[in-house]
């Protein structure tokens, strides 16, 4: 059997791996991404398309590099449709905004890990992971084009996708890592890109629709006037089949879409769920969807799994550099996370818990109720304050919907000390077990105050 070494093995490549690959390469080590599909399929993955905050993304790989995949800097708002309020909510999304090819974007942070000095092997399935005695992750089991190999590594970065399969293989006993993971806590996604004959009205929106479970939405992110993103995203515990048919149906009611050609047709998983409490065990981190790096609310995940691959990269870079890849030498990693997005996408997952034991009228009559930019905030920040003027009004306009008001707020002040929570993220390992016990507390009284079944 052949053996590959390297300083690192980086499983997938996606945003995650590209820019934890590309970070570690700048730095003069050797690392290679190893990924599934072949060179001309990688990088072509299910996707809503949208990008927020390109702007300031890591330098890792040049931004420049991925503006031939921008097809749509236009947009800068999102567009709800609430159809049982017959109402649309126009809501102003913060920070840049634009529409990808995500297959060309994929391309194109390959292309930009290849010229840091990233090796690719392509064609290769990974089916397990090498430990030594201790526990410790040494490197890689695959089969590359048909042939058994090994990749001998100092750390392993796992960027693998949703319920990745190396955490399967990995014993994580003994460590702080994250197994607390189930299908209830990820949803499916499916998407076609649609060519329409004439350019839609709403080329500067994302537009997004509740179908009429709660469990589901749908979306129609527009690439250009005329070349559609249509999409749906379900947690995994509800009926695939019948919630694309919801698709379908909304295609063919829309009066834009007639004539329509549809093309690409792809699916996946996504987290809608916290980030993983902890991502790292001695010689391994996750990055990206293998972590949980994913806004529970919106599904977006491409700016969080740039930066985890960033911190993750780097911290890869300070362990080999330390002749030290234990757990708490690799916990920064954890750490950085948690203080840039990390406690907030938790905060927000908090509002996912409430859905799923609200009415979806209700719900969709107290969205309706509420003005565009506390939304917007609720959406992308995870905490939102009103003034007593803006108050009165939601109060006025939301008359019906005050039970649903008075749980929302209740879940808010939740949410809020959750992410006050998250801002006293353990430095090391050994503080772990104290900060989760505080942290399930209020999570605890998150279900009781929503009447929602335990998540977690």
């Amino acid at each position: 059997m052949d053996i590959d070494e390297y300083d690192v093995v980086v499983a997938g490549a996606g945003t995650a791996g590209c820019y934890a690959a590309a970070t570690i390469a700048n730095e003069g080590l050797d690392v290679v991404i190893v990924e599934r599909k072949d060179a001309e399929e990688a990088g072509h993955i299910a996707c809503g398309d949208a990008l927020k905050g390109a702007d300031a993304f890591p330098e890792a790989i040049p931004k420049d590099r991925l503006e031939p995949a921008f097809t749509n800097t236009g947009v800068d708002h999102g567009r709800f449709e609430i159809p049982q309020e017959d109402t649309v909510l126009e809501i102003p999304v913060p920070g840049e905004l634009a529409v990808v090819d995500r297959w060309e974007y994929g391309r194109q942070i390959i292309s930009g890990a290849e010229d840091a000095g990233v090796d690719f092997h392509y064609d290769t399935v990974i089916n397990d992971v090498l430990q030594d005695e201790t526990g410790r992750v040494t490197g890689l089991h695959a089969v590359r084009k048909g042939e058994p190999r090994t990749y001998a590594a100092d750390v392993v970065i796992d960027g693998a996708g949703s319920l990745s399969l190396l955490q399967d293989k990995a014993d994580f006993e003994g460590t702080t890592f994250d197994t607390n993971v189930r299908y209830s806590q990820f949803c499916s996604a499916y998407r076609e890109i649609v060519d329409v004959p004439e350019p839609v009205e709403w080329d500067d929106a994302l537009v997004f629709k509740a179908t009429d479970r709660a469990a589901g939405y749908l979306w129609y992110f527009p690439r250009t006037a005329t070349e559609i993103n249509a999409g749906l995203g379900f947690q995994m515990t509800e009926e695939p089949m019948q919630l694309v048919e919801s698709l379908k149906q909304d295609l063919r009611d829309r009066p834009e879409f007639e004539g329509a050609e549809v093309r690409d047709k792809l699916g996946a998983a996504l987290p809608t769920r916290r980030p993983y409490d902890s991502a790292v065990a001695p010689g391994y981190m996750a990055v990206g969807d293998a972590a949980g790096h994913v806004n529970p609310t919106t599904g977006g995940g491409i700016a969080g799994a740039a930066y985890a691959g960033k911190y993750a990269g780097e911290q890869a870079v300070k362990a080999i550099s330390d002749g030290d890849v234990s757990e708490e030498n690799l916990w920064r990693y954890n750490t950085r996370v948690m203080d840039h997005f990390g406690g907030r996408y938790a905060g927000l997952d908090v509002y996912n818990v409430l859905s799923t034991a609200v009415d979806v009228d209700d719900l969709m009559g107290l969205l309706a109720s509420l003005p565009g930019e506390k939304l917007a905030e609720a959406l992308y920040e995870g905490s939102t304050s009103m003034s007593f003027g803006l108050k009165v009004k939601a109060a006025i306009k939301s008359f019906g919907y005050w039970g649903t008001i008075r749980n929302f707020y209740q879940t808010k002040s939740l949410a809020d000390e959750l992410i006050g929570h998250y801002d006293e993220y353990p430095t090391s390992p050994a503080a772990m077990a104290n900060w989760t016990r505080e942290r399930d507390d209020i999570m605890d009284r998150v279900y009781e105050t929503t009447g929602a079944d335990a998540k977690y």
